[in-house]
């Protein structure tokens, strides 16, 4: 009798066990196979929310085909209590694994709404965008310079909301007095900011901030990033340079940045005045005598006249021998690369083609050729905008 008890018994605890693993290695298939979401969604935790609240919210939103099993792959995976407020980007078919390292992993949320603030050269312009799950790109909601309108109601009500992303973003070729001059009316920052930087020591980049930082801290984070920069490409410099100090590259750096926005060009551009530099001829290049005539505070907003290019200013390259005594602009990342390791040419001249970039020469004739060609081009132009404005 005993011994049919307990093979009875032995029989039972191995089915039990069977019908054990079977659970564990159907919860390990649930946890780890593909969800159930058939689009991306953009899927917010609440600030305080629980694992057993989030995972619920989960299942709702048919992110996890089972709240519990959720929860148990989070205890097992000892990632219960990182869960971090804020609003993620959850991709189709994204298994429960998936979906849990997004909501763990930290740092700030990957989609939803954000504020970018957008130093240009031109104006600074606050953009609320949100995030388009389907598509992964963000959509503008609404756009405003804070110099000449007052914020719109949508951007004060998402102002308010407690997981949105802000970030401010310097455009390449902006001054120091322009950044320092923006972020005075960042509304979402704090702080003041005593002294404006010296041109060139900021980096033009993308900054994520928290709503109430220092403004202060973020001018000192910007000079950090560009010292970083112009350290590791000095470094990295082409032999035979005409700079005694990165300080001298940086000059270059920003005069290149402001003479072309096309990213291709940049080496060719550094090559002409370096090649300038060699025979010791004037750099005369326009930028620089606006920035004497600016000193960076705003943009000139006209063209430049005859007697302000004989002027003499320390920036008139016109006028001065060599670079001018500090840069003219921040310069971003590609203009002091170009700097430090321009093209190999024989240019001397450059005038813009009409596509946007410039046509480059080794001789005097052969720029004058191309200065007629753009003549012609702008003489073109000028004559298709009256024919345009008469046929309106």
């Amino acid at each position: 009798m005993w011994r049919a008890v307990a093979s009875n018994a032995l029989t039972l605890f191995i089915v039990v066990l069977v019908v054990l693993f079977g659970l564990i290695a159907w919860g390990r298939q649930q946890f780890t196979g593909p969800g159930p979401l058939a689009e991306a969604i953009c899927f917010k935790v609440e600030k305080g929310a629980s694992l057993s609240q989030v995972s619920r919210a989960l299942e709702a939103d048919g992110a996890v085909s089972d709240a519990r099993i959720f929860r148990i792959g989070a205890d097992y995976s000892q990632r219960a209590k990182d869960l971090k407020f804020g609003s993620y980007l959850l991709q189709p078919k994204a298994s429960m694994g998936e979906v849990l390292a997004a909501l763990t992993a930290g740092g700030q949320s990957t989609c939803g709404r954000e504020v970018n603030f957008r130093i240009s050269v031109a104006a600074a312009e606050v953009v609320l965008r949100e995030l388009d799950p389907a598509t992964n790109r963000y959509v503008d909601v609404v756009k405003f310079d804070p110099a000449t309108t007052a914020a719109p109601t949508e951007y004060l009500d998402a102002a308010q909301s407690s997981d949105i992303r802000w970030r401010v973003t310097l455009a390449e070729g902006v001054t120091s007095w322009q950044v320092v001059d923006a972020l005075k009316r960042a509304d979402f920052l704090d702080g003041t900011i005593k002294d404006v930087p010296a041109e060139g020591t900021l980096s033009p980049d993308s900054y994520e901030v928290e709503k109430g930082a220092d403004r202060a801290g973020l001018v000192t984070e910007m000079e950090t990033r560009q010292a970083a920069t112009l350290a590791e490409l000095w470094a990295t410099r082409a032999d035979g340079l005409p700079y005694k100090t990165p300080e001298e590259a940086m000059v270059m750096a920003s005069i290149v940045e402001k003479e072309t926005g096309i990213p291709e060009e940049r080496k060719q551009v550094a090559s002409v005045f370096i090649n300038r530099l060699a025979q010791h001829m004037k750099l005369q290049t326009d930028p620089t005598v606006i920035y004497g005539i600016t000193k960076g505070e705003g943009v000139l907003g006209r063209g430049l006249r005859q007697s302000e290019l004989k002027r003499e200013t320390p920036w008139n390259t016109y006028v001065i021998d060599g670079l001018p005594p500090t840069p003219i602009a921040n310069p971003g990342r590609l203009s002091i690369e170009a700097a430090l390791n321009p093209d190999t040419t024989k240019y001397l001249y450059f005038v813009a083609d009409g596509s946007g970039g410039h046509a480059f020469a080794e001789t005097l004739a052969q720029h004058n050729e191309n200065v007629a060609k753009w003549r012609a081009l702008e003489a073109q132009q000028g004559q298709a905008d009256e024919g345009g404005t008469q046929g309106n």
